[in-house]
């Protein structure tokens, strides 16, 4: 596994982690906007993530042909 799909893991295991802190009704709605804005950050990090995995795997498929 490359350092990009351990980064890409860390990323997803990270926004649960997010998540299940969102879910502690003793959390306050600062802490709870703080953690769910960097729970949408690691989304939107993931996901460009996937974007250009994508953008690579479409690349190499017109290789081919």
């Amino acid at each position: 596994m490359n350092k990009e799909e351990v980064s890409f893991e860390l990323k997803l295991e990270n926004a649960k982690g997010v998540l299940q802190e969102l879910s502690n009704p003793e959390l306050s709605l600062n802490d709870g906007m703080k953690k769910y804005a960097k729970g949408i950050e690691l989304l939107k990090e993931a996901t460009k993530m996937i974007e250009e995995a994508k953008l690579e795997y479409v690349s190499l498929q017109a290789e081919d042909k």
